[in-house]
């Protein structure tokens, strides 16, 4: 367990570098780490995921220059999800396929919340992953589950996103969601679907609703939907049973109100 959240705080220092550097089209592994104000390379001893910037109090050591908590909270966030999958499913190569999936999806999360963009570098291969997971002997997802997914999720999507720019003139949903959507496809299979875009959804009304009101910019505001996505996948992968269950009882006669 402790190397499970250990591996998942070096992963997550690995995913700040995605979500810094890919947007920009620069390389993931060249040069090390460096300052973005100062351009000082930053010292191994000053890049202990989570510690390091607590012990800088956020703040470049050479210039002082405040550093993003975006890091810490990426660098934590991918070490609960590395010692969540342990928990879930142990020492297993399920562990190592959906911690790839998982640090895909928070990757792509912080990216379309910076940039509102998902990069196909990202959900790309990461459909070819999904679908090439599903054909692995111990997968408990079938190639048939994971072809119609792809299919299903992308489709979906791009028929909302076009009927919405024929309805109001402009593009509401990008084709980065689209992929974003056929990729989560590949990984958990089409009847998944549903109740994440529900999960999505509802998490984007609520979240997204909140922030609005709280920066009172006007409900023409773009926000971007990756993240919910994300959200939505993460919840259905951990809860997925007993959300079923859940929305089962809705259905029957004295169910949930």
């Amino acid at each position: 367990m402790v190397f499970a959240f250990l591996f998942g705080l070096a992963l997550g220092s690995f995913l700040n570098v995605c979500i810094y550097r890919i947007p920009l089209g620069k390389s993931i592994v060249h040069p090390p780490s460096n300052c973005p104000q100062c351009g000082e390379p930053i010292r191994f001893y000053d890049n202990i995921p989570v510690l390091s910037y607590a012990l800088l109090l956020g703040r470049c050591r050479h210039c002082r220059h405040p550093i993003s908590p975006q890091y810490p909270v990426v660098e934590a966030t991918t070490g609960l999800l590395s010692l969540a999958l342990f928990l879930k499913v142990g020492p297993s190569l399920d562990y190592i396929f959906f911690m790839l999936f998982g640090a895909s999806l928070i990757a792509i999360a912080f990216i379309d919340l910076q940039h509102k963009i998902i990069p196909d570098v990202l959900s790309l291969p990461g459909i070819v992953v999904g679908f090439v997971f599903s054909l692995l002997p111990f997968s408990s997802l079938s190639w048939i589950d994971s072809l119609i997914g792809i299919v299903g999720g992308g489709g979906f999507l791009l028929v909302v996103a076009l009927a919405y720019e024929k309805l109001r003139g402009h593009e509401g949903m990008g084709l980065g969601d689209v992929k974003m959507l056929a990729m989560i496809g590949a990984w958990m299979g089409w009847r998944a679907l549903l109740f994440i875009i529900l999960l999505s959804s509802l998490a984007g009304s609520l979240i997204g609703g909140a922030l609005l009101l709280l920066s009172r910019q006007g409900v023409r505001t773009r926000i971007p939907f990756g993240p919910f996505l994300a959200l939505g996948t993460l919840l259905y992968l951990f809860f997925g049973h007993e959300i079923v269950s859940w929305f089962n009882q809705l259905g029957r006669p004295g169910g949930a109100p």
